[in-house]
């Protein structure tokens, strides 16, 4: 399991204090606007707005926010962002991928390079990690919602190409891009609805680092993940399971 997985799954153990899912349920109303505002209002005819609701609802924020932000998309006085990728170094060498969004480019830039530096890393040119990830579909299920080989033999039938069980992560299905929708929607009839839809960078290979380095990556990519324009980070580090457990 690579170093986003591991984060996201530290991050939830640990639970969301108030502050921390307020912002949270801000930077998933902006996805939302965003993703209507770029194409149909209707999540049945919007694959990313869809997903973006997936992700809310799969955090449990109010049905209220997220037609709220739907609504906003087709209103004058919805904000103009940019999506931005970052790309950079953290400490022990280790590939990071920062997903922004934001209405100004110095600032977020200046800001992301700033958490960066603190951390012991570095940001770089686009595209000087990008290649060591894959840009895949991902889909993912409570371990309940199925077994293990009923996931994996309904995941390649619905044109998947890769599944990860595990009893507590769930299933997590793999998908060329461009069948992220089909595949979502054809498991969804089997499953009922995934915690989770959505394109993701996927390293190629993990990194196994040593406790005090990845201690420093944990620090670095919540820190990222902790800023108001950063919307996903990904990283091609693998902790110890004696660090998860600490940090569990």
């Amino acid at each position: 399991m690579a170093g986003h997985s591991q984060f996201k799954n530290i991050m939830h153990r640990k639970g969301r204090a108030d502050a921390v899912r307020s912002k949270l349920f801000s930077k998933l109303a902006r996805e939302i606007t965003v993703a209507a505002k770029m194409g149909m209002p209707d999540p049945d005819m919007n694959p990313r707005l869809r997903a973006a609701i997936l992700a809310a609802r799969a955090e449990n924020m109010p049905k209220d926010n997220i037609e709220r932000a739907i609504k906003k998309s087709q209103g004058g006085d919805a904000e103009n962002y940019e999506e931005i990728r970052y790309e950079g170094y953290g400490p022990g060498g280790s590939a990071i991928i920062v997903e922004a969004m934001t209405d100004n480019r110095n600032r977020t830039a200046s800001d992301v390079r700033s958490v960066f530096t603190k951390a012991g890393g570095n940001l770089a040119e686009t595209g000087a990690v990008a290649f060591m990830f894959d840009r895949v579909g991902v889909v993912e299920f409570d371990a309940k919602a199925a077994s293990d080989d009923a996931m994996l033999e309904a995941a390649i039938e619905a044109g998947a190409n890769d599944v990860e069980s595990d009893p507590e992560a769930g299933h997590t299905v793999y998908c060329d891009q461009s069948a992220l929708n089909e595949v979502s929607k054809t498991l969804e009839a089997e499953f009922g609805e995934p915690r989770k839809s959505a394109l993701v960078w996927k390293p190629q290979n993990a990194v196994a680092v040593d406790d005090e380095t990845g201690e420093k990556l944990v620090k670095l990519m919540e820190a990222l993940d902790g800023h108001d324009d950063v919307q996903n980070v990904y990283g091609n580090f693998e902790l110890s399971d004696t660090l998860l457990a600490k940090m569990g």
